[in-house]
């Protein structure tokens, strides 16, 4: 349970990590203060409804247009850059001696073996469990 609990956990730190610092926009197009589009990752959809510049300078529309194009940007955290040349000599060495107990800890030790394999039997030259009998009659 403990294992499982800390993994939910290291993966919602990671998302919360991800997007405070992705930044995005949004467009809005509003066309006679009616929202009819909305974009985050592409151009947004226009009504077909904007009036477009005269051609000459003579001529002039005294209409306004009617549609707004909006975008809201939507700023990341950025400072979350890590300076090593600020790091004390008692922080570079508990660093050090941090990862190189980590690491240690995730190695295998195999005990599985002993230590007689290396050895031969002694050769039997005498029967010696023969000398040592004793018969009860």
């Amino acid at each position: 349970m403990n294992k499982v609990f800390h993994k939910i956990m290291s993966l919602s730190m990671a998302f919360v990590v991800l997007f405070s610092t992705m930044s995005f926009t949004i467009d809005m197009h509003y066309c006679g203060g009616t929202l009819m589009d909305t974009a985050i990752f592409h151009k947004v959809e226009t009504c077909g409804m904007e009036m477009e510049n005269p051609l000459t300078e003579g001529c002039s529309i005294a209409k306004t247009n009617c549609c707004i194009d909006e975008q809201v940007v939507l700023d990341g955290q950025d400072e979350l850059q890590f300076h090593v040349d600020k790091i004390s000599f008692e922080q570079q060495v508990f660093i050090a001696s941090f990862v190189y107990s980590y690491i240690n800890l995730f190695e295998s030790v195999d005990n599985n073996g002993s230590s007689f394999e290396e050895y031969e039997p002694p050769l039997v030259i005498k029967q010696i469990f023969k000398f040592d009998e004793t018969y009860l009659i």
